[in-house]
């Protein structure tokens, strides 16, 4: 990262160990590792862009742990792709105002699971313990679809 990024500003070192520790923490929510880090990467960056090669430089890993991880952060919906002008190089982006945009995405995922839970009731039936439970949990998930939008509405009036 160079001067764009405030590399002259902040210790290399610091953020390297603040990186893998974030990373950590995605990990243990659930995130693939490698994803982690370069999200967490691209987070830290003042850009918030970085070439595969600048990530690869950056985190110590081959470009194909790179490519990897960067197709998985695309299909998330985390991390962009872009090219600059007039250049064959890829820049990976993660999106302005990811974590709200991660979740304002969510409302596709939701009604897909409250689908699916929906089959599995009626292949279970509705009667049944495992039908109750998977009942609970599609009227939990039609409740965030309803309360999310609201939320995120809010938090776009505190942001403002």
């Amino acid at each position: 990262m160079g001067e764009a990024d405030g590399a002259g500003r902040r210790d290399p070192a610091v953020v390297a160990e603040f990186v893998e520790r974030f990373a950590a923490v995605l990990v243990d929510a659930g995130f693939p590792r490698m994803p982690a880090r370069v999200f967490t990467a691209l987070l830290t960056s003042d850009s918030g862009r970085l070439t595969s090669t600048e990530l690869g430089e950056l985190l110590r890993v081959s470009p194909a742990a790179v490519s990897g991880a960067v197709r998985y952060l695309v299909h998330v919906d985390l991390v962009g792709r872009e090219r600059e002008p007039g250049s064959r190089r890829d820049r990976y982006r993660v999106h302005d105002h990811v974590w709200y945009e991660a979740t304002a995405n969510r409302d596709r995922t939701l009604a897909r699971w409250e689908t699916g839970l929906t089959e599995g009731i009626e292949a279970l039936g509705p009667d049944t313990p495992a039908g109750q439970r998977l009942a609970e949990s599609l009227e939990f998930f039609a409740f965030l679809r309803v309360e999310l939008p609201q939320l995120m509405e809010r938090w776009r009036a505190r942001r403002s």
